[in-house]
């Protein structure tokens, strides 16, 4: 079967194809068999050696993929040859180890798919999952009016859109591009700022008649995180789910203190958290795929590349240019 493994860290480069043995499930696994692989930047970051739960080298890639059950070990009595399901690294031991044909996993880690979902489109689930577990929290505490997403455009920023839009919330996003925009208007965005040619805080206060926005989800950081604070309404959250643009420069505390009297909520979120709970973690994600069966939310995919081309869709996904998903094929 084919496979990618990288024997060192680094570039693209080092995403090397490989012809190994299908294996073959022992007692209470299933043998999945690939359709439809997720690239993302799990994996980018476990090829540069900088994921924080970097699996030991060698290893293969992948956070997610989709496809058939292909085999059944001894005892295994959930799942069927042929039935659809889609595995996620989250509910596997060592993360990673989806950019592969074949896998073996527990009979308990795939989810069950109905047969009404298009595979592709499964395969891009995970963004939205922590999109949910994002939201699917804050809703619990209070009901939410108006949501601002930075970087709409992108995996999980497009895929809290739709979401977002579907419980009827007002959806105003950022992104950097006219293309993003479009992109992001179409997933379902009310107002798109391009944060290259206007003032995003401005703007945000403008269109909500200064009051700001009920929820902000920021995967930037830096300095933005403080602008972030400011757009927000009384008793308003903050999530921050990544910070590519690093730490806030300067105290983040005196400036929510300056604030005191909007009693605004910052959070550092991450799916990590729910290790601590897979029964959630899994009811997050059959919530998603209730989504997806119902046409609630449309997974966009942006390219379909071959599985020995995993180093172009690295390229790609590290360019910042694509509009969905990429997905690798077997």
């Amino acid at each position: 079967m084919k496979t990618v493994v990288i024997h060192k860290t680094g570039g693209p480069e080092v995403l090397e194809p490989a012809d190994v043995a299908t294996p073959a499930p022992g007692r209470g696994e299933v043998l999945v068999r690939a359709e439809a692989i997720g690239v993302g930047w799990p994996d980018v970051l476990i090829r540069t050696g900088k994921y924080k739960w970097m699996p030991p080298l060698p290893t293969s890639p992948g956070s997610d993929l989709s496809g058939r059950v292909a085999a059944l070990g001894d005892g295994v009595s959930k799942l069927q040859v042929g039935q659809k399901v889609l595995v996620t690294a989250r509910e596997l031991a060592q993360r990673g180890g989806c950019y592969t044909e074949c896998m073996v996993v527990p009979e308990a880690a795939p989810f069950a798919l109905p047969d009404s979902v298009d595979l592709d489109e499964a395969a891009c689930l995970p963004n939205y999952q922590v999109a949910w577990a994002m939201l699917r929290d804050v809703l619990q505490a209070r009901k939410l009016k108006s949501i601002f997403i930075a970087g709409a455009a992108g995996g999980v920023g497009s895929a809290a859109v739709q979401i977002a839009r579907h419980l009827d919330l007002t959806v105003i996003g950022s992104v950097s591009s006219p293309d993003k925009e479009r992109f992001a208007r179409e997933q379902g965005a009310d107002h798109v700022i391009d944060y290259r040619r206007e003032n995003v805080l401005g703007r945000v206060l403008e269109l909500t008649d200064g009051r700001g926005v009920d929820l902000v989800l920021d995967h930037v950081g830096g300095a933005g995180l403080f602008d972030g604070l400011k757009m927000l309404a009384p008793w308003g959250t903050l999530v921050s789910f990544n910070a590519v643009a690093g730490n806030p420069p300067g105290d983040i505390f005196a400036e929510m203190r300056n604030l005191l009297t909007k009693s605004l909520t910052l959070r550092c979120f991450s799916m990590h958290t729910l290790d601590a709970d897979p029964a959630l973690r899994r009811q997050i994600m059959s919530e998603v795929i209730d989504m997806l069966g119902k046409r609630a939310i449309r997974p966009v995919v942006s390219v379909k590349l071959p599985l020995n081309d995993a180093a172009k869709a690295h390229r790609r996904i590290e360019r910042g240019d694509s509009l969905g998903k990429i997905l690798l094929v077997p």
